[in-house]
């Protein structure tokens, strides 16, 4: 096969712009350049403002997951302003945050993903004509019912956050709501409807808690093969179609994973700060490199501009973050090609190095030692991960496994609130201070930092999962998570690089596919072409 480029603009179906440039050598990729786009600029709308303007601004980041933007904006000022956390507080931010994600999870697997599975490539697929039944866009009998029961659990974050999304409910020192008994056994009704329609009925074919008993990689394939129910489920077919077709095969990445953890022991918390955060979470945090776990500290986070579009270079804490954009023509010619900055960690002699984030690096924490008794302590994608390795499947298995999950968290949480007790504790607004405040949205790992001085912002830094996951090369030229993941890509049709869209889409890249193709030698536009799949 020729030699050639591939342009990918935009690869994405979330929002923003998300372009992919390939070098594919017979039949494979072999290098990758991830381009943001978009220049959004949220840290210089903030800089200056008073410190509660990111409980509304940042919330606008994300049309899809503007409450976990609230969430980590709420707790970097509770770190800052050194606020006195009630329990119920703390219920239901991790409730909202829950519910958040729960809503995602089908709404991004039918919706965004599982589209491509229809793909011509894999009409010799012997299950190719189930797939088009299940998940073809907007007809298919799982798209259908998958994205419609979506809505529901963020009907329970509108239920104690006035509406979703983009609510501002979250104050430093607690929430703002005053929720009933009704509203409570309302929430729970509406998810068990969930639970019962989807999650159960449709997905797994079996009880979330048969689902939660597999511990390893064989036990998740004699799930499949236990019974007609499981076997026949979405869950049992799409991973008997993904063997088939090969998404276990490809997607690597980098194999080193990021998570800030989320969720906390209301009793653990009840006075954040950046110290205490690790021993408090529920779900934990941790970083996962070379085969090692580490405990996650904000301290070791960098921000790399060599190859994005902003003056500098080096890489700083956000704490001393910069945002100043370049011309885009400008920064062409100091080698610069994205707007997305990247992010990097600082672990031990490897330096600072690119991790990937996500669910699956989630999972992976879950996996780590040391878990305490209040924390997620799961050792199956750990034992997935060293049987069959990270990939396009492994991603996508390790999103879906945190619906049920979360589901019983959310009930716990739902059954431990006391109505009788307060929801806030007026805090003091110190004039001077630095917060940190993180969670696990959908996507994986986000966090902001703010440094306030005389009452106002004067430095407000946001790193979102996409930004950890999208970045472009470092200063020593090392790929970022996704350009490194499309690496090893087999291409079937240049005119259809279906393969692409599956890697980029397993990271659920928050960026919203036209395709243009060059000869990579004469530079010659060979063809263009759409791979959404929804045109």
């Amino acid at each position: 096969m020729t030699a050639l480029d591939l342009y990918v603009s935009p690869l994405g179906r979330v929002e923003g712009d998300l372009d992919v440039r390939v070098t594919i050598d017979d039949g494979v990729v072999t290098s990758a350049w991830t381009e943001a786009a978009m220049f959004r600029g949220f840290e210089i709308i903030l800089r200056g403002k008073d410190p509660q303007a990111g409980l509304v601004v940042c919330p606008r980041i994300c049309g899809i997951c503007g409450g976990s933007h609230l969430y980590k904006s709420a707790y970097a000022l509770d770190t800052a302003w050194r606020t006195h956390m009630p329990a119920n507080a703390t219920l239901i931010r991790n409730i909202a945050q829950a519910c958040e994600t729960l809503q995602s999870i089908p709404r991004y697997f039918y919706a965004l993903f599982a589209i491509d599975l229809t793909n011509k490539n894999y009409a010799k697929s012997k299950m190719y004509d189930e797939a088009v039944r299940r998940f073809a866009p907007y007809v298919g009998t799982s798209y259908q019912k998958g994205v419609v029961l979506s809505n529901k659990p963020v009907e329970v974050y509108a239920i104690f956050g006035g509406q979703w999304p983009h609510s501002s409910f979250m104050v430093p020192g607690g929430v703002m709501c005053a929720p009933t008994l009704s509203d409570v056994t309302r929430s729970i009704a509406i998810l068990e409807h969930w639970k019962d329609n989807w999650l159960e009925a449709e997905w797994l074919g079996c009880s979330i808690d048969r689902w939660l008993e597999n511990k390893t990689w064989e036990d998740v394939l004699a799930w499949v093969d236990e019974n007609e129910s499981q076997y026949n489920s979405d869950c049992g077919f799409f991973i008997r179609y993904a063997l088939d077709i090969g998404l276990d095969k490809y997607g690597q990445g980098v194999g080193n994973y990021i998570s800030t953890g989320t969720y906390f022991d209301p009793t653990l918390y009840e006075n954040p700060t950046i110290e205490g955060r690790n021993a408090a979470l529920i779900g934990r945090g941790g970083v996962y490199a070379q085969g090692q776990w580490y405990e996650f500290d904000q301290a070791n986070v960098r921000e790399d501009t060599s190859h994005s579009f902003y003056q500098g270079s080096g890489p700083l804490h956000p704490f001393e973050g910069e945002t100043i954009p370049l011309d885009p023509e400008e920064g062409k010619k100091q080698g610069k090609y994205s707007w997305a900055k990247s992010p990097r960690y600082a672990v031990g002699d490897l330096g600072n190095i690119p991790l990937e984030a996500g669910p699956l690096a989630r999972r992976i924490a879950a996996g780590g030692p040391n878990a305490g008794p209040h924390q997620d302590n799961d050792p199956l994608f750990v034992d997935i991960m060293n049987k069959i390795g990270p990939s396009v499947l492994t991603r996508q298995l390790a999103r879906v496994h945190e619906a049920p999950k979360y589901y019983k968290w959310v009930k716990s949480w739902l059954d431990q609130l006391n109505l009788k007790e307060s929801f806030y504790t007026k805090p003091t607004e110190y004039a001077e201070g630095k917060g940190f405040g993180a969670t696990e949205a959908a996507r994986g790992s986000l966090a902001d930092w703010i440094v306030i001085e005389d009452n106002k912002i004067k430095n407000y830094q946001v790193i979102t999962p996409t930004a950890w996951n999208i970045g472009p090369r470092d200063g020593n030229d090392v790929l970022g998570p996704i350009e490194k993941a499309l690496v090893g890509s087999p291409i079937v049709d240049p005119d259809d690089p279906v393969e692409l869209g599956h890697v980029a889409r397993s990271f659920d890249s928050c960026l919203v596919c036209t395709v243009h193709a060059y000869d990579r030698k004469t530079g010659k536009e060979l063809s263009k072409f759409v791979i959404n799949g929804m045109v």
